[in-house]
């Protein structure tokens, strides 16, 4: 049968209410059956800041997306070795589920960066993407996207990083499970 697939990619270190708000409004909005949060190894246009384990952001995530059966988690790019590619991955998932219409979602951060992508016209024709607003970026781009407006959730996962290595409070920027396992992990702290 044929699934509608939202896939929201990322280092999820730590997954906040941003992410879980932007796949929650995607979901809905263009009517998915679900959405696949994927943590990527090695994202090639950044370097990632944290000494987190991939063990530690998979169960933020489990815990992030507790009790809501329209999200799961898609571990394929933590199954590779090196730097993760969309196109690489994309190119899998399909061969791997070619009845599934994946939607990838991206902010407009990412959006800008579109025809710096790897084999970009090619992915065109596999996925669709979605591109979702954010503060000081615009969703301009010269290939076809669907845009999606999301409420403005400025929050990041290096803010609350450097939030909780500066022992100031990270309550209500996340799920409390996803708290609670940073605070009994020590995760982040100086």
């Amino acid at each position: 049968m044929k699934k509608k697939v939202g896939i929201l990619g990322g280092t999820f270190d730590p997954p906040h209410l941003g992410h879980l708000i932007i796949a929650n409004e995607v979901l809905h909005r263009l009517q998915l059956d679900e959405i696949q949060f994927m943590p990527n190894q090695e994202p090639p246009h950044k370097e990632r800041e944290s000494h987190t384990t991939n063990r530690d952001r998979i169960r933020m995530l489990e815990l992030a997306i507790q009790g809501n059966p329209f999200f799961s988690i898609e571990k394929i790019e933590l199954e590779r070795k090196g730097r993760s590619y969309t196109y690489d991955t994309i190119k899998m998932l399909v061969e791997q589920n070619p009845d599934d219409e994946y939607y990838f979602i991206i902010g407009a951060d990412m959006v800008e960066y579109l025809p710096y992508w790897k084999e970009i016209d090619e992915l065109m024709k596999m996925i669709n993407f979605v591109g979702v607003n954010r503060p000081n970026y615009q969703l301009e781009t010269p290939y076809p996207i669907i845009q999606i407006e999301v409420p403005f959730i400025e929050i990041s996962s290096s803010m609350i990083r450097k939030r909780n290595k500066n022992g100031e409070t990270i309550n209500y920027l996340l799920p409390y499970g996803v708290i609670h396992y940073i605070e009994e992990n020590q995760l982040y702290e100086s």
